[in-house]
């Protein structure tokens, strides 16, 4: 077994690698006399037993659905957009049952199941927010052993059994409480026949079933069709610039058929109609792809995540009191060439951030000639660590947007209630308003690359006229200004409510004042979703581990679901700390919108929005993008 040594990572780095874009230069110079220092003893070494087992691979070779690499003739058959366009179908479907549930389950609870409203929003929300929350559960069976293929295969068909189930229980009696005598009246003083415990048992039986399969699709989707495209190809960075794009329309024409269609099936047909129509097309999508197979490339799973990550932890424990200096000290391990101990893992550029955890990679006399990989891990390895706890800051500054987009989806429905929403003589539902929001994502990305690329690309010189940071970061600002907006016109509307004599019929439309105030706000959310979520997606594909891109990926289903559980326990503290029983001041969030204090909630957020920019700038400022290997 030979070793050899590595020249330092500071003249590695500009002989074998490229800098991402947006890679900051000066910073990496600053580091030179401390990169130089461990550089000197970065060794590689063939005495390593295979870490998970099988075979090693090289880089992220695509390979067909039975594991064994691809030839040439079978790269020029398969990936590409025609591959990518039937995985866009499964998303567009999963996309309008989410939305579809989210509109109309609440309603659902309190019409149907007879359950109050504060407790069935609640009871949704959770919902929600676990099916978001979960999906790193999808991502880590999908990294470690079934890949992203037959991940999306097993849970999309429990996705639908869901669908199945909650359809079932909108259209036979057996699973409703019983209807009758249950008018508007009796529905508002809580008189009616309540649901037994066990059909809500059934109810939140199959509404979970269809969060655990959502939790396996949505991590699992945009990877995917992220890997169908050729990573040493010249037009890679476009391509996945516009896939991610192109991703999000299929998830925003989701939407807008959830908020437009399946509104209107259930007010002309009937729940069971609304629901059928969901399954229907979760259904055909599945087909769709199924009938796409021939044509994907896959990825080999890389084994367990978790026992990586456990196994550089406890290795660096152990050696918590090595000194890099020790004149005992072999060296960094790593395998030659270009060969890695992960399966469907390039080898990562070893960097000196989180210095504690090379440790992991510390090669001592005492480890011996065949080491356990709890004891001695690659810098491969080590670095997957490193980019997983870099990575966090970024999605976690979005949790903050996902906070207002459901407050939105809940405060703007109420708006809407006293408003005027008519369109000449046609009267839009207020269950549609929140279709505006996605309305204005189609369009602007329908018109990105004609009108916001030409112009950034003048101003930054940025090939994609922003780098992902940087549209994260543009996102952020525009909804700094739509719920500001929002704080504006509440107020606006509640000094209108009080001073024309509305205060107490809260349910009353004015029909002075027309509901398409709210397009600003929901228009600049909308774009801020665009250039934020977008952005995030293409940055964590594309800075996550090769192994764990779907790990990446559902960094930011949590932070969507973080921001339902922050919006659900936000409003609960609010709730509690603005009521006066004794003075008889109502909370902000008070039933009657008019009495209570919308606009202080929106400014509230507005502040939290701009502390959580702040704190997003710095971790941007501070985050370098990853070096592309291209050589060892």
């Amino acid at each position: 077994m030979g070793s050899r040594e590595i020249r330092s990572p500071v003249d590695h780095d500009l002989e074998t690698s490229t800098p991402k874009q947006g890679m900051d230069w000066s910073r990496t110079n600053s580091d030179t006399s401390k990169r130089k220092k461990l550089g000197n003893y970065f060794m590689e070494s063939d005495d390593r037993r295979r870490a998970l087992g099988g075979d090693y691979t090289v880089g992220s070779t695509p390979v067909n659905i039975h594991r064994k690499p691809m030839s040439h003739t079978d790269l020029s058959k398969t990936g590409g957009w025609g591959a990518a366009f039937f995985i866009f179908g499964n998303e567009m479907a999963e996309r309008m049952a989410y939305f579809g549930l989210s509109v109309n389950m609440v309603a659902f609870m309190f019409y149907v199941m007879h359950r109050p409203f504060s407790s069935s929003a609640n009871a949704v929300n959770i919902f929600l927010g676990i099916s978001q929350v979960s999906s790193v559960l999808g991502g880590f069976i999908a990294d470690a052993y079934l890949g992203r293929y037959w991940t999306i295969a097993i849970f999309t068909t429990i996705y639908l059994m869901g669908l199945t189930g909650i359809t079932l229980c909108a259209t036979m009696k057996l699973f409703v409480p019983n209807q009758e005598q249950c008018d508007q009246i009796a529905l508002l003083l809580g008189t009616c026949e309540p649901a037994k415990p066990w059909q809500m048992l059934y109810l939140n039986t199959v509404l979970y079933i269809t969060g655990f399969g959502a939790a396996g699709i949505r991590p699992c989707v945009s990877s995917f069709g992220a890997d169908q495209f050729d990573e040493s190809s010249r037009d890679y960075k476009a391509h996945l610039d516009k896939f991610f794009n192109v991703f999000y329309l299929s998830v925003t024409v989701g939407a807008i058929v959830a908020f437009t269609a399946i509104v209107y099936i259930q007010i002309q047909h009937g729940w069971g109609s609304a629901f059928g129509s969901l399954a229907l097309g979760m259904g055909i999508s599945n087909v769709l792809f199924f009938i796409g197979t021939p044509t994907y490339r896959h990825r080999l799973p890389g084994g367990s995540p978790l026992t990586r990550i456990a196994q550089v932890l406890v290795a660096a424990f152990r050696k918590r009191n090595a000194s890099f200096s020790s004149s005992e000290m072999i060296g960094l391990h790593e395998l030659p060439g270009k060969r890695s101990a992960i399966k469907g893992s390039a080898k990562i550029a070893h960097t000196d951030d989180f210095r504690y955890l090379d440790k992991a990679a510390l090669k001592l006399p005492e480890d011996g000639p065949d080491p356990s990989p709890w004891r001695l891990c690659t810098v491969t390895q080590v670095e997957e660590v490193k980019i997983l706890i870099k990575l966090l800051p970024i999605p976690a500054s979005t949790i903050m947007l996902s906070l207002i987009l459901t407050e939105f989806l809940t405060l703007s429905v109420q708006q809407a209630y006293t408003l005027n929403t008519h369109i000449g003589h046609l009267k839009v539902p207020v269950t549609c308003m929140p279709v505006f929001p996605a309305l204005s994502i189609f369009l602007v990305l329908s018109l990105y690359y004609y009108i916001f690329v030409p112009i950034s690309r003048r101003i930054t010189g940025h090939p994609h006229g922003a780098s992902q940071l940087q549209r994260v970061g543009i996102g952020m600002g525009i909804s700094i200004l739509s719920v500001a907006w929002a704080g504006v016109f509440e107020r606006f509307r509640r000094n209108y409510a009080i001073s024309h004599e509305y205060e107490a019929s809260f349910l009353t439309p004015m029909p002075e004042l027309s509901a398409f105030w709210l397009l600003i706000q929901y228009c600049l959310i909308g774009i801020a979703e665009v250039f934020c979520i977008v952005g995030l997606l293409e940055f964590l594909y594309e800075e996550a581990p090769d192994a764990m891109r779907s790990i990446g990926s559902a960094y930011a289903a949590v932070a969507g679901g973080l921001g339902c559980f922050a919006a659900t326990v936000l409003n609960n503290i609010i709730k509690s700390a603005t009521v006066d029983d004794e003075k008889r001041r109502p909370s902000w969030l008070s039933q009657n919108i008019n009495t209570g204090r919308f606009d202080y909630l929106y400014w509230l957020l507005t502040g939290l929005s701009i502390i959580n920019f702040c704190g997003f700038l710095y971790a941007a400022r501070r985050y370098r993008y990853r070096t592309v290997q291209t050589g060892q």
